[in-house]
């Protein structure tokens, strides 16, 4: 029996909580995981997991050899790559789950430039906005706009993502152009919907350094970003978006800015992969290239747009507790 394998097989089967899936993240057969999980308790002598058909759960042994395990393989994960990084370049598969809107906009047009850099890795981009659960389903790192749930998983900040409000020139002829939050009352908005519960998501601006709620009245409501971005271009009302989506209509026109003073607070984007003592190079390669991307888009690398909207003490808490999952944004990042 190869133990080290063994030791690999149980722990992602005990972290997926899945003998399927861990097979599946494995790249072996379903038969194979079960197969060397039981010669393994058979040469422990214990029994590791109580299984049923609907879970798995440790016994106290399980639990002990599963803790002692995490650690050995980390010392050898950490060992194999301060050797390789001196020798060769970050290589193998690399799961990467973000926003469509990012990956079409920001990622896909710079890919050729990381491929061209790091050769040797296989990137698997999924385009969602679904919670994740990285180690359920084998991801190694999700790029999400918004406040880390999951005390085990480490968000790296990598870019700012700033908000505006607008409207086509043929609604505002129609409507007039407001000019304070007040006046939305009077106003129809393009609402958008939560995909995974079907809210009506409220609008949000930052005044005097808190973000303020206003309900916005319309027509109609949609939980796709073109389709939201295209209802405002035909002229159904208000929206709120994020400014680098809607910039190309903002410069030609068909789209015009409303209420500059009063933007949505900005969000932090940040690159979020699981805490450990050592950080798999090829995550730590991609996390910081995309870091890079976004340092060179105006519209997303950070500092000085939080300096021209919020306080200094604003910023300093928004740095401090980094708002991630927020529904509005990752909303429209769909």
């Amino acid at each position: 029996m190869d133990r080290l394998q063994a030791m690999q097989v149980f722990t992602r089967v005990v972290d997926t909580n899945s003998f399927t899936k861990a097979a599946e993240t494995l790249d072996l057969p379903r038969a194979s995981v079960t197969t060397i999980i039981q010669n393994l308790e058979a040469h422990l002598g214990v029994r590791l997991m109580h299984r049923t058909t609907r879970r798995l759960s440790l016994t106290p042994d399980g639990a002990a050899y599963y803790e002692r395990c995490v650690r050995i393989l980390a010392d050898i994960d950490e060992t194999e790559s301060s050797l390789q990084n001196g020798n060769k370049k970050p290589n193998g598969k690399l799961r990467v789950d973000m926003p469509g809107s990012i990956g079409r906009t920001i990622v896909i047009p710079s890919l050729c430039e990381f491929h061209k850099q790091y050769p040797d890795i296989d990137l698997q981009l999924g385009f969602s906005d679904r919670p994740v659960d990285l180690l359920q389903e084998g991801v190694d790192c999700v790029i999400r706009v918004g406040a880390l749930q999951d005390s085990s998983l480490v968000a790296r900040r990598i870019g700012l993502f700033e908000g505006v409000t607008c409207a086509s020139p043929d609604y505002l002829a129609r409507a007039g152009v407001p000019q304070t939050l007040e006046d939305l009352s009077r106003f129809k908005a393009v609402n958008y919907f939560s995909s995974r519960t079907g809210r009506i998501l409220d609008w949000a601006f930052l005044v005097d350094g808190k973000e303020v709620e206003v309900k916005m009245a319309g027509a109609v409501s949609v939980n796709d970003a073109d389709a939201y971005v295209t209802c405002a271009l035909e002229g159904f009302g208000l929206i709120q978006m994020a400014r680098f989506m809607v910039l190309p209509h903002l410069r030609s026109g068909a789209l015009q800015e409303v209420l500059p003073e009063w933007k949505p607070l900005p969000m932090p984007i940040s690159a979020v992969y699981p805490h450990s003592r050592h950080l798999s190079p090829k995550v730590r390669v991609f996390v910081d290239w995309i870091a890079e991307i976004f340092d060179r888009c105006p519209l997303l690398s950070g500092r000085q747009s939080l300096e021209a909207t919020c306080s200094k003490r604003t910023i300093e808490e928004l740095e401090r507790a980094p708002r991630l999952d927020t529904p509005v944004v990752n909303e429209w990042m769909a």
